[in-house]
């Protein structure tokens, strides 16, 4: 199993206000597959995937990756792992004002033994003709294409992608989803997607359904629906 989550626990606050987000959460994804978290707001999915992305650290239990736990990890170890390993991409996008396009994408190249061809990856974007426009010039959609470009220019093995829609209108929602989809499908990147989106399911190969920090269902979706073809 690529990705193996086991029994995870986390609590916030002190003794005496103790808030448990996550009581036990374990799960497995494939190499390529798209997996979806899915619940509402409170449900542990966002503390779920930063502890995936080693961003916070679980009270307990363990996140595997081809074997590897990274608790067993040093700090030096695992800041390593997730610059080689995990892309980012953020409801806010988190880009850099100064940078152009082109810029902000290969400030993620930077961070790779063997990125991808920029000039390529600008062309499956649909930003090639924006790439040296700054971020302020950009609509929401492009600026989130970027954020994109720069999560994917290292080729990461995990995309992890947390409300990647939530800023954005509908149709612009559409083309971001399939955008991530075209990804997946041309690199084999594993997409672990946070959503309290339900239609956004049907495009996963997997989908956990998460409640009071716990998960009520997990599944596979027997007939993807095309990203393109998502309605709500």
């Amino acid at each position: 199993m690529f990705l193996e989550i086991r029994d995870l626990k986390k609590s916030f606050g002190n003794h005496y206000n103790q808030i448990q987000v996550l009581k036990g959460i374990s799960f497995a994804a494939e190499k390529g597959e798209i997996c979806v978290l899915l619940g509402p707001s409170g449900s542990g999915k966002s503390t779920l995937l930063n502890i995936i992305g080693g961003i916070d650290a679980a009270d307990s239990g363990s996140v595997s990756i081809q074997g590897e736990k990274t608790a067993d990890m040093s700090e030096k170890a695992l800041t390593e792992y997730r610059r080689k390993h995990l892309g980012y991409v953020f409801q806010m996008y988190n880009l850099i004002p100064n940078l152009n396009v082109r810029e902000n994408i290969e400030v993620g190249a930077y961070l790779s033994d063997a990125p991808l061809d920029i000039d390529e990856l600008l062309q499956t974007l649909g930003l090639a003709e924006h790439q040296h426009k700054l971020p302020n010039q950009l609509s929401g959609g492009q600026q989130q294409r970027t954020s994109i470009g720069r999560a994917i220019v290292k080729n990461p093995d995990i995309l992890l992608c947390d409300e990647p829609t939530g800023a954005l209108d509908y149709i612009t929602s559409k083309e971001i989803l399939k955008l991530i989809e075209d990804i997946n499908q041309k690199y084999g990147n594993t997409v672990i997607m946070v959503t309290h989106n339900d239609a956004i399911k049907n495009m996963a190969d997997r989908v956990i359904k998460l409640r009071d920090g716990q998960i009520r269902r997990n599944y596979q979706n027997e007939a993807k629906t095309a990203a393109a073809d998502l309605d709500w």
